[in-house]
C-alpha cells in the first residue's frame, strides 16, 4: 500500500519514523518550517525504542495518490488538510488518530463509511520543532469503525500497522474514544500554567482541581446515555473509581500517577500548540464535554470556564500561576 502520514508532529512523527524503519515507506506531509530540516537531517526520535535519527521523504502535500493516509493533524487542521490533498486522497482508507471524538465525524463529510477507520492512541510524545521528538511511553494502537459496518481493507491496514504497534480491536469504539477523552481532559490545566504535566499535577490542590474536572465531565457523559468501553491499558472502572472515592483519597492517587507518567517533562497536546502559537484542540476535549452538556439540557460549569482560561492563554500567551487558576475556579469548585 502506498502510505501516507498527514501531520507530522508528535505522533504523527512517530508513525512516519516507525513505519519507515519497516519497510513500508510513508510519505509525511508537513509543516512548511519543517521540510527543509527533516529532508536534510532526518527526523530524531527518541525514547522507549531507542534514540534514532530517521530519514524518509516528506514534503508539503501530496504528489500522487495513496491507499491509506493516517490522520495526526490536530483536529481543528483536519478538514484544510483533506481539501489540500484531496485528488490524491480520494479512493484512500483513512485512519483518524486524533483526540477527541469529532475527527471520524469530519472524515466522514469527504469519504465513505466503509473507508474510515477510527483509532485511539495510547502512547505518547512530545514534539519539539523542527525535527525532534521525544517519545514519552509506548502503548496500543486501537482501531475500530466508529459508524459500524465492514471496513474496507481492514486486515491489510491492521497488518501493516502491526509490523510497528502493537494493535487492540474494540466494537463500541465510540465508548473507547469518550473515555480517552478523559485521559487527555486533564492536558488543559498545564496548558493555562505552562508547565509540564508533572509540575503541574505535584501540587495536589492542582489535582483536585482536575479531579472535580473529570466528576462533571463523568456526570455528564452518564447523563447523555454514553456507554464507555474500557480500553487496554485503562478499564473504564479505574475513572468510576476515580471520581467516586473522596477527592483527597482520589487526589493523592492522581497526583502519583500523572507525576510518574514520564521521566522526561511532559507536555500535554494543547500546551504544545499553545507554545508553537497554533490553536489549540480544547475545543474537541473539554469543549467537547460542554457541547454535549448543552445538547442534552445539562450543566458544566468548570469544564466552560477551562475552556474560557485555555483560549484566554491562546490570545495573550500568559500563562497563569497555580494561585491565579485557583482563585479563577474557586467559585465553581
Amino acid at each position: 500500500m502506498n502510505i501516507a502520514v498527514i501531520g507530522c508532529g508528535a505522533i504523527g512523527g512517530l508513525f512516519l519514523g516507525y513505519l519507515s524503519e519497516v519497510g513500508k515507506d510513508p510519505m509525511g506531509i508537513v509543516k512548511e518550517y519543517q521540510l527543509e530540516s527533516i529532508q536534510k537531517e532526518g527526523l530524531l526520535i527518541e525514547g522507549p525504542r531507542g534514540n534514532k535519527t530517521y530519514k524518509m521523504s516528506v514534503d508539503t502535500r501530496l504528489k500522487s495518490k495513496v491507499d491509506l493516509a493516517v490522520f495526526a493533524t490536530k483536529i481543528n487542521d483536519t478538514e484544510k488538510a483533506i481539501v489540500d490533498n484531496h485528488e490524491q486522497l480520494k479512493e484512500a482508507i483513512v485512519l483518524s488518530t486524533q483526540n477527541g471524538v469529532e475527527a471520524d465525524y469530519i472524515l466522514k463529510k469527504y469519504f465513505p463509511e466503509k473507508n474510515i477507520i477510527t483509532g485511539i492512541v495510547m502512547f505518547g510524545a512530545t514534539y519539539y520543532p523542527p525535527n525532534r521528538i521525544v517519545h514519552n511511553f509506548d502503548g496500543d494502537l486501537i482501531l475500530g469503525s466508529m459508524f459500524g459496518g465492514k471496513i474496507k481493507g481492514f486486515e491489510r491496514v491492521k497488518e501493516i500497522l502491526s509490523a510497528a504497534f502493537k494493535i487492540s480491536e474494540i466494537g463500541n469504539i465510540k465508548g473507547a474514544k469518550f473515555l480517552k477523552v478523559f485521559i487527555n481532559l486533564n492536558n488543559c490545566i498545564p496548558a493555562i500554567l505552562g508547565i509540564s504535566m508533572q509540575e503541574a499535577f505535584s501540587d495536589i490542590e492542582i489535582a483536585k482541581a482536575a479531579i472535580k474536572l473529570n466528576q462533571e465531565a463523568y456526570n455528564v457523559v452518564i447523563k447523555s446515555g454514553i456507554e464507555l468501553e474500557s480500553l487496554p491499558t485503562y478499564p473504564k472502572e479505574k475513572l468510576t473509581g476515580l471520581v467516586s472515592m473522596p477527592i483527597d483519597e482520589a487526589a493523592k492517587i492522581f497526583s502519583k500517577v500523572m507525576t510518574s507518567l514520564s521521566k522526561e517533562p511532559l507536555y500535554g497536546s494543547i500546551l504544545q500548540s499553545i507554545k508553537r502559537d497554533r490553536p489549540s484542540e480544547i475545543d474537541y476535549i473539554n469543549g467537547q464535554i460542554v457541547k454535549l452538556a448543552q445538547d442534552n439540557n445539562l450543566e458544566a460549569p468548570l469544564n466552560r470556564k477551562i475552556v474560557d482560561l485555555v483560549h484566554r492563554v491562546e490570545e495573550t500567551k500568559n500563562f497563569l500561576s497555580k494561585e491565579e487558576l485557583l482563585s479563577q475556579i474557586k467559585n465553581i469548585l
